[in-house]
């Protein structure tokens, strides 16, 4: 008997992170890491024939093995080719909805199954050369649905025989009566309901878009149901099925169908939407998983294996939603390579790809030595486990409900609804901001003050180094170009980012004295250009001193021990990431906030990510009074519509603007591409692309009006752009009547607390930041003692400052601290290592920060777990908080925040 593959990964580069971050990626510690769709992944196997399956199977069972324990403890699907007709979406369905751990979702893949037994039917007819008509579609669905059984089921075996038995008026009255009721009105009922969900919304819907299936197959006419649209799909893949299986038609038909089912299985997993509201949400605590054995190329099963991934490329751009992990093990041809264009990387960089939503695919070569020694275990996965299934909670609190409703007397209100509503406006009625004229801004005054400030302390470290004998290190910050004029200086935030980093190296040399432990640290300020767009070069540069420090073998005060850095996530930034990452040097992230600036396991960020932000965003603007109301009355209403402004070309800008579109509910979204330099990257097809401010202001204008209220701007683009664009709204004038309500993101802090739109009376914004001003009454001891810090350390009076209550400078003040606190704990003697400093990092570092508390990651290079994350409005006297969630102190989790913190 053949010794069964070794249930261990192949320990190869980097195959120590993956092993750490896979289980992770599967079962995470903070639900809202499911909402992700995780990049398709390849890993690709080499050798031939036994040797080749050999290996494939060892991957494949390393990859099982902590998902299963005598049972399935998260659903998974392992997908095996027998033959190059074969449908893996089919199995995938099956496979996923076959011993589904108890009481977890997703459970139910209704979209699915129809499909399935749609493309069953098809498929079992090849001679019908025009493809079955809709009736009989429909007619054999539904006996499918009917035979699952639920409600469909019970009418049906009500019904009794097919045909009714008895002649006159007994068999006249089963059939035009009783059979109508059991069998005849269902199933039209059940047509009518699956056309709503899956082609077109019904004729009372507010969400006038077509759904997912209308909108893959393009459908147009409005009166089309169902299995009218699977009928026209029947007709024209039926004559291209009755081909022999070799022919290249047979082959288009078969993927055709394969990316059909494939869309309608990611559309079933999306749901339900990730978040702790509801009994149905709360059970959500894994991700899906699917592996898929990759025969070797040209063999029997390879062209099915292949179909499935293309599918699975092609399908996951238009599904929405939280996704599967779908990883394929062997070799893919040459072709499918080309098609797929994934991005190659290590184990190590996949396992942190894992955590994230990517555009590409990845690949991921193994090599050909680990095989041949002991591998990596996997830990076994643990999601929450739940003794009750959803339909039964929710039984019980809607019984519960009802009880203590009529109980408490007042069951007509609870039906009747609340006839006197809320309508104040979110942070209040006004829209005017925060200071009744600009502050007066000297930026290279203010930025020379910095400087000089971090330069007497860098005298203050070489003293202790030289005189005193300490051990001493060296932190660069990389910041964006040194400011020339007014606005250059509000729109990047370098001023307040700076003053933040001097506070915290103050702060370490004022104790430095008595805390000898301590490694005191020079801060070595270095500009990349103007929008950080010299980035990469000025990591090579550092890279090439750092190798020649190495080759020298002396470390001293000068030696570079880590790296703060990026304000902002751009390409540039990230590709510097990467280049760091080569030579293992730490980096802790200031305010750059994209999800897809996670590309290095020697990056920690420190502020929530985009991800985060855009479903707090979206959340906000949907459930709270944001939007004026309209026809005179006063007050304000939840926005059904957005209008999404965005730059292609900005990596910071389309990746919240992409995620935000995903999380909003509302009605419908207008995406518009704005750039003044006309660089709109790759822009999405369809999309408006805008050079003007009064352009740009034009087309808002008219979507206002087109929407008769409830529709606002979500902003992503940077706020330059937006300060010109709030000019060409107001200078247009013909639609600051009824006001425009703005939400966006941190980027805005930069310039809205600096009263530059204090004229703007029509305006009504809204932005996050991440920290709580010091004069709301949640803001911790730790954030008001910070503030009094800063105000001391800025020259002038506190309310002649731009940057007060702005977010920046605590974030890097956290930053630096979390640089500090990790390069302390590397020390060893009188040595500090790099790699040491990279291992407590690892670790976790925990302190009460000035943004709040600063806990361990979720997960490897992730942000502090629940890191507090704020939406202000501008009012007339001071910033006012509109929503929060996250640890703005110890204790303190967003899970106890109410519904706009749901994750």
């Amino acid at each position: 008997m053949a010794t069964p593959p070794p249930r261990s990964f192949p320990d190869d580069t980097g195959a120590d992170i993956f092993v750490r971050e896979y289980p992770t990626a599967v079962v995470p510690d903070a639900p809202g890491y499911l909402a992700t769709r995780p990049p398709l992944l390849v890993l690709r196997v080499p050798g031939i024939e036994e040797e080749y399956e050999a290996r494939v199977r060892r991957v494949l069972n390393a990859l099982v093995e902590p998902l299963d324990d005598a049972g399935k403890l998260v659903p998974y699907a392992i997908l095996q080719a027998g033959s190059d007709t074969d449908l893996l979406a089919e199995a995938a369905g099956n496979r996923l909805g076959f011993g589904i751990p108890g009481n977890m979702t997703p459970d139910r893949f209704p979209d699915f199954e129809l499909l399935r037994d749609v493309v069953d039917h098809v498929r079992a007819s090849p001679g019908d050369r025009a493809g079955p008509g809709a009736k009989v579609l429909r007619d054999h669905a539904y006996r499918q649905r009917a035979d699952r059984g639920g409600l469909p089921g019970l009418l049906w075996s009500l019904g009794g025989k097919d045909a009714p038995p008895g002649a006159g008026f007994r068999g006249w009255l089963l059939r035009t009566w009783w059979l109508s009721i059991t069998r005849t009105f269902p199933r039209w009922y059940w047509a009518r309901r699956k056309t709503t969900r899956l082609v077109r919304p019904g004729r009372l819907s507010l969400n006038r878009r077509p759904r997912w299936l209308g909108a893959e197959l393009n459908v147009r006419r409005s009166r089309e149901d169902l299995f009218e649209v699977m009928a026209a799909v029947a007709a024209r893949q039926a004559p291209r099925l009755a081909l022999p299986p070799d022919h290249p038609r047979h082959a288009e038909a078969l993927q055709a169908i394969d990316q059909l089912l494939l869309r309608a299985l990611l559309a079933d997993l999306g749901r339900p939407p990730v978040g702790r509201l509801t009994p149905r949400r709360r059970r959500r605590s894994a991700r899906p998983v699917i592996l898929v054995e990759m025969p070797r190329y040209a063999t029997e099963g390879a062209q099915a294996a292949e179909r499935f991934l293309r599918a699975f490329h092609q399908a996951s751009r238009t599904a929405s939603g939280p996704g599967p992990l779908v990883i394929a093990v062997g070799q893919i041809s040459d072709t499918l390579l080309a098609e797929l264009d994934p991005e190659e990387c290590n184990l190590s960089q996949a396992g942190l790809l894992l955590h994230e939503d990517a555009r590409r695919p990845v690949l991921t070569r193994l090599r050909e030595e680990p095989f041949s020694r002991p591998g990596l275990p996997v830990r076994k996965v643990s999601p929450r486990r739940f003794r009750l299934s959803w339909r039964a909670q929710t039984a019980v609190v809607a019984g519960t409900t009802a009880l203590a409703v009529s109980l408490l007397g007042i069951g007509g209100v609870a039906v009747l609804g609340d006839p006197w509503p809320d309508t104040s406006c979110a942070g209040g009625d006004t829209a005017v901001t925060e200071r009744d004229e600009p502050v007066p801004v000297e930026p290279r005054k203010w930025y020379e003050e910095a400087l000089a400030q971090i330069d007497k302390q860098n005298e203050e470290a070489d003293r202790l180094a030289e005189d005193l004998g300490r051990t001493v290190r060296t932190v660069v910050h990389f910041g964006s170009d040194r400011p020339t004029d007014r606005t250059g200086t509000l729109f990047d935030g370098t001023i307040p980012e700076l003053r933040g980093l001097a506070m915290w190296q103050r702060d370490l040399l004022k104790g430095a004295d008595a805390n000898i432990s301590s490694v005191p640290l020079r801060l070595d300020v270095r500009t990349t250009g103007k929008g950080f767009k010299n980035a990469e070069e000025e990591a090579e540069k550092l890279v090439e001193e750092i190798r020649e420090a190495d080759r020298r073998g002396r470390a001293d005060h000068r030696t570079v021990i880590g790296v703060l850095a990026f304000a902002q996530s751009k390409d540039e930034t990230r590709n510097a990431l990467e280049i760091l990452e080569k030579e293992n040097v730490p980096v802790v992230g200031t305010t750059a906030t994209a999800d897809e600036m996670l590309v290095s396991q020697n990056h920690w960020p420190t502020t929530p990510l985009n991800s985060h932000e855009a479903r707090m965003a979206a959340a906000f603007a949907h459930t709270s009074n944001i939007v004026a109301r309209q026809d005179g009355k006063d007050g304000c209403a939840p926005a059904r519509h957005a209008v999404v402004v965005q730059n292609s070309g900005d990596l910071y800008s389309w990746s919240l603007a992409d995620k935000f579109v995903k999380e909003f509910p509302g009605d419908e979204e207008q995406l518009v591409n704005f750039s003044q330099e006309g660089d709109f990257g790759n822009s999405p097809a369809g999309t408006p692309k805008v050079t003007s401010a009064s352009e740009l202001a034009d087309t808002v204008c008219k979507a206002l009006r087109k929407e008769k209220g409830e529709t606002f701007v979500y902003w992503s683009a940077r706020a330059r752009d937006f300060t010109a664009f709030v000019d060409a709204f107001d200078n247009q004038g013909t639609c600051v009547k009824d006001g425009l309500t703005v939400v966006g993101g941190n980027e805005l802090t930069n310039v809205a607390l600096t009263g530059k739109y204090a004229d703007k009376t029509w305006l009504r914004l809204y932005h996050s930041a991440h920290r709580l001003p010091h004069t709301d009454g949640k803001a911790s001891d730790k954030t008001e003692q910070f503030v009094k810090r800063y105000d001391d350390f800025v020259a002038g009076p506190p309310e002649r400052d731009p940057w007060q209550h702005d977010g920046h400078s605590a974030v890097s003040y956290d930053a630096f601290h979390v640089l500090s606190q990790a390069v302390d704990d590397a020390r060893s003697g009188k040595e500090v290592h790099r790699s040491a400093v990279l291992t407590a990092l690892r670790s976790g570092i925990e302190f009460e920060g000035a943004t709040g508390y600063v806990g361990k990651p979720a997960s490897h290079n992730m942000p502090p777990a629940d890191k507090v994350l704020v939406l202000l409005k501008q009012s007339d006297d001071k910033p006012v908080v509109v929503g929060v969630c996250g640890a703005y102190e110890q204790g303190v989790k967003s899970q106890d925040q109410g519904p706009l913190c749901a994750q």
